[in-house]
């Protein structure tokens, strides 16, 4: 049975017109990929479409509060959920688990986050990416809260050498054209790495100086992401 899409109840500026996505895979060993952050309505619709069936576990692609802020009400409604998050080592032999009817391998993508994972389901060329990439926007690396940009290049490279058939992200629409998405996110990074360097040599001395020439007009509530992710461009240089 294909994944099923559970919007997680959460728009916002930073989550995106639709907010969370949460992913069902229904089968013998009922699974949601991410938590959303426990809105009522959205535990409720994952248990309506379980059809009396308890929920066995989810994988938590990473840490960010509005991925795993729905675990407490996913526990209560279903005490013996199981709970599975990174960060995951890499290895010769890649880990491999089950999910619904079926197997996933679990791929390390650290840099959005340090424990951010993303899980491949083989078969069907679906790769369940959590925030590695979005339709319609870029994707924050944090440097305050763990976020590397060297490692979420490599990280963009390491999915997209799996040659994945769809993208099924945390935010927004599911991507049909992973290889050309992320190739835009590659060219993105370097672009941002170019600005950074202009707005320097323009006379920006502060994170804060070069967040006003590299992004301007930029609100409030995401200055500060703007301002980490300045920082990660300066670290990977």
């Amino acid at each position: 049975m294909p994944p099923i899409l559970i919007r997680a109840g959460n728009p916002s500026e930073w989550t995106g017109p639709t907010g969370n996505n949460t992913w069902l895979l229904p089968g013998r060993l009922p699974t949601l990929v991410d938590a959303g952050v426990g809105v009522p309505a959205h535990v409720d619709e994952v248990a309506r479409l379980l059809r009396g069936a308890p929920l066995a576990q989810v994988f938590i692609t990473h840490s960010h509060p509005d991925h795993i802020g729905g675990i407490p009400a996913l526990s209560a409604r279903w005490p013996s959920m199981a709970i599975f998050q990174g960060p995951v080592r890499e290895t010769d032999e890649p880990l491999r688990v089950t999910a619904g009817d079926d197997e996933l391998l679990v791929i390390p993508t650290p840099g959005h986050a340090p424990d951010h994972i993303c899980l491949f389901h083989e078969d069907s060329g679906d790769l369940y990416c959590g925030d590695m990439v979005r339709v319609g926007g870029t994707v924050v690396i944090p440097a305050g809260q763990g976020g590397n940009l060297r490692q979420y290049l490599a990280s963009l490279e390491r999915i997209r050498a799996l040659r994945p058939r769809r993208l099924l992200p945390g935010h927004g629409p599911i991507i049909g054209n992973p290889e050309t998405l992320i190739d835009e996110y590659v060219a993105h990074r370097r672009l941002r790495d170019e600005q950074i360097a202009a707005a320097i040599a323009s006379g920006a001395a502060t994170v804060e100086e070069i967040v006003e020439r590299v992004y301007p007009g930029i609100s409030e509530r995401l200055r500060k992401a703007a301002e980490d992710t300045v920082r990660a461009h300066l670290q990977a240089r």
